[in-house]
């Protein structure tokens, strides 16, 4: 497993806002190129999204658990290995703490962590530095 976590001072409810438009994660991070839903609405489970980055194939995400406002987790398989990654945020004294984790299972989940691994943590810090960024800057989200 992989974990970022990382300090914002901004409430839950403006990193939640921000993490699920989905949609403009290009405008914050450099790690993701496009992402696009493939089915209408707020983030709900069972939504699939298309995730564009930099070195890597694009993958269709599915959306599997969502805790509105604190969570949400999403999976994508290829032959011998499913990833499942976690967006969580939660009040953290002066302000709030997000976690963001990747999980491979499978039988070649041990070699698709060796060989991806360095650059899905390189990509999860960008993510969360992009995201405190946002979230900090009092960006709205759009209508």
């Amino acid at each position: 497993m992989i974990q970022v976590r990382s300090h914002i001072d901004a409430p839950p409810d403006n990193i939640w806002a921000v993490m699920i438009d989905v949609e403009r994660w290009s405008e914050w991070t450099p790690s993701v190129t496009r992402l696009e839903k493939l089915d209408a609405g707020e983030l709900h489970v069972g939504q699939r999204v298309r995730i564009e980055q930099p070195k890597l194939p694009k993958m269709t995400w599915e959306v599997t658990e969502v805790d509105p406002g604190r969570s949400f987790s999403w999976s994508t398989s290829r032959p011998g290995v499913t990833t499942v990654g976690t967006h969580e945020v939660a009040v953290d004294g002066s302000g709030s703490e997000i976690r963001l984790t990747i999980e491979y299972r499978g039988l070649l989940a041990p070699v698709v962590h060796l060989l991806a691994g360095r650059r899905t943590h390189q990509y999860m810090e960008q993510e969360a530095r992009g995201l405190r960024q946002r979230a900090e800057s009092g960006a709205k989200p759009r209508d």
